[in-house]
């Protein structure tokens, strides 16, 4: 009997929430891939457009792509005070390892959403996910900053192929009965992700050394490559113009995706930039942690399993409704980290985790909802805009942080979270642009 995408993640979930108590990255992840490794067989390729009331189908080797890509995206962040130490650079410079990857993810994105829409989205993902091995195992021998960024840059540009295109692709290969959970199940699939990522690194930093820490993601994507080939489900041909101009030129003047744009890109810019200079702020006096108990606030990511249910909600109240709670909650978590409490630090990153998460679910819903079609082109022009943003988070907050310690990093995510709440609660237009309607 197959298992449904959602059974996976949620044991998933399960598998993180029940580690022993202090157990490491490595007990977290060998549950997970033990998870994954129990439903590989069980899967196979499809090429179908899902009827209604059909079983959801198999993506369990979609879901693993998505949570080695991921991986890789942010492995530096839980690093980040020991390469400024190992380059002798200020913590904004180290940011840049961030920002670089994110800033080439704005930039393909619009090379694989178009891609995509001519190519199919499942060689677009196999393609991707297979050339991030190539930049991720480099890293070992990286002897500078300046090739670091190199290899980070790679990576950042085969990324889109799938962050980008999972989007449509779900939208085309799930019905709408199904599409808010399977959305939900892709984001849980990211945080397992980031979770690895941020957590292996750090441990293994200690152990092996940072260089070899970075290098050995690459099994993640290279596992991840083996397992959609073998099992990904194909979509469906997808509609598209033959003219790139007109097609981007209309997204863009669709509401719905501009407010979707504002929200997502406010999200990740404080996401990022928090999670990122928080590791000084409790390195650093009152706290004083080391560099690993730092590193453990990235276990928070867990609460992303809340994505399935915030895709749920928005197919009953809206993905705008949604994603204004989620991003309040997101706030009011970011305001709670001035306490000079460590137990009131933790909860608020926890708060603005589940509004992250929860807020990205519904958003992409909504992303994918605004046009029939150039879904992928409409994904590109989302994503581009959002990693962008995520990549002025890894390095404006920086320089609120020398500038201003916590406070200064703190009020300014509260700031752009709350105008771009403003924004996304506005009103809608009556109606629609022709052929980019969405529900709202």
């Amino acid at each position: 009997m197959k298992s449904s995408p959602y059974g996976l993640v949620k044991h998933w979930s399960t598998v993180a929430s029940t580690a022993p108590a202090g157990a490491g990255p490595g007990a977290v992840g060998a549950g997970v891939i033990g998870s994954i490794a129990g439903h590989v067989n069980r899967s196979s390729p499809v090429s179908r457009l899902q009827h209604p009331g059909a079983p959801p189908p198999s993506m369990f080797g979609f879901l693993v792509g998505a949570t080695g890509m991921f991986a890789t995206m942010y492995s530096t962040q839980a690093i980040l005070p020991v390469l400024s130490r190992a380059f002798r650079v200020r913590p904004s410079v180290a940011g840049l390892s961030i920002s670089v990857t994110v800033l080439m993810v704005a930039a393909g994105a619009w090379l694989w959403g178009a891609y995509s829409d001519r190519h199919g989205r499942r060689r677009t993902i196999l393609l991707a996910s297979g050339l991030l091995v190539l930049p991720t195992v480099a890293l070992a021998a990286v002897p500078d900053f300046g090739l670091l960024l190199a290899c980070r840059a790679g990576q950042g540009l085969c990324m889109p192929g799938l962050l980008t295109v999972g989007v449509p692709y779900i939208r085309e290969v799930f019905s709408p009965r199904h599409a808010g959970r399977a959305m939900g199940n892709y984001v849980v699939a990211l945080v397992v992700g980031g979770l690895v990522g941020r957590l292996g690194v750090a441990f293994l930093a200690v152990a092996i050394g940072w260089r070899a820490a970075l290098a050995s993601l690459a099994v993640l994507p290279c596992a991840g490559t083996v397992l959609m080939w073998r099992a990904l489900p194909d979509a469906p041909p997808s509609s598209h113009t033959e003219r790139r101009v007109p097609a981007i030129a209309g997204h863009l003047r669709n509401p719905r995706l501009r407010r979707a744009i504002a929200a997502g890109s406010a999200l990740l810019f404080v996401f990022i930039g928090v999670f990122s200079y928080v590791t000084y702020r409790l390195q650093a006096a009152p706290f004083r942690l080391g560099p690993q108990a730092a590193s453990l606030v990235f276990v928070l990511w867990v609460v992303g399993a809340i994505g399935p249910g915030a895709g749920k909600l928005s197919d009953r109240w809206g993905w705008r409704q949604v994603g204004v709670a989620s991003m309040v909650a997101a706030a009011a978590g970011t305001a709670l980290t001035l306490a000079p409490s460590l137990p009131a630090v933790i909860a608020g990153l926890a708060m603005l985790a589940a509004g992250m998460f929860s807020g990205v679910t519904v958003i992409q819903l909504g992303v994918a909802a605004s046009a029939e079609v150039d879904r992928g082109t409409a994904s590109g022009i989302y994503f581009s805009c959002y990693y962008a943003a995520g990549a002025l988070g890894a390095y404006l907050p920086g320089l609120a942080w020398q500038h201003w310690a916590w406070p200064g990093v703190a009020l300014l995510a509260v700031g752009v979270l709350v105008t771009a709440a403003v924004i996304l609660a506005a009103p809608l237009p009556r109606q629609p642009p022709a052929k980019h309607a969405a529900a709202e």
